[in-house]
């Protein structure tokens, strides 16, 4: 379960990449053409920021499980079906963000799509709980910490879905915030930072 999903994360990170081309332009001004086609390289950051989100999501949620039931695999499977769609929806908003006409209706459908693979992360995961599913050598105290980490992104997709019908743009730099969210190891940055702020000052260099 884990290699095939690991296996479907890589193919749809890598295929947001298809996306991204060297702009045609009759001048020579190539800075201009890159200004130009920025709302392409805007949603292959937010696209890969979110599917390395999800996939970390993913991975802790493999990370904490000690079996799998055969209701687990085709939740899975559900899952990794949004993941693999997600290409299809970055390529209207890269096409559409920036025409007024039909940029609500793509960056609309791209959280929609967002939404669904953070339900699906969400029911995988609660599943898994509820079925026994959980090896019992983790601590309730990251299992806690896991879902309550798991919970925020579904209201906030919500949120930025409802956002983006009258502000696409603010819904866009939404669906980034939440994916950085996950991106980010705040704990792990606390802890080293602390570990540092302790750490005994070396001893002065002995003179001659």
């Amino acid at each position: 379960m884990e290699a095939f999903s690991d296996g479907v994360y890589a193919i749809a990170i890598t295929l947001l990449v298809l996306d991204l081309s060297v702009p045609r332009s009759t001048t020579t001004d190539v800075a201009s053409a890159l200004r130009h086609e920025w709302p392409i390289y805007m949603a292959y950051v937010v696209s890969f920021a979110s599917i390395g989100a999800a996939w970390l999501a993913h991975s802790a949620i493999t990370e904490y499980l000690d079996h799998a039931d055969s209701l687990l695999l085709r939740l899975n499977l559900l899952l990794l079906f949004f993941v693999s769609v997600l290409p299809f929806p970055t390529h209207l908003v890269a096409n559409f963000l920036h025409n007024e006409s039909g940029e609500r209706v793509a960056v609309t459908v791209y959280g929609l799509n967002l939404l669904a693979i953070s339900a699906m992360t969400s029911i995988l995961w609660r599943y898994a709980l509820a079925e026994g599913l959980v090896s019992d050598e983790k601590e309730d105290d990251d299992i806690r910490a896991l879902t309550r980490k798991l919970n925020p992104s579904l209201a906030s997709y919500v949120v930025a879905i409802a956002v983006g019908l009258a502000f696409p743009y603010v819904a866009v730099g939404i669906y980034l915030a939440i994916a950085l969210f996950f991106l980010i190891p705040f704990r792990a940055i606390g802890r080293w930072l602390r570990r540092g702020r302790h750490r005994p000052a070396s001893p002065p260099n002995a003179t001659p």
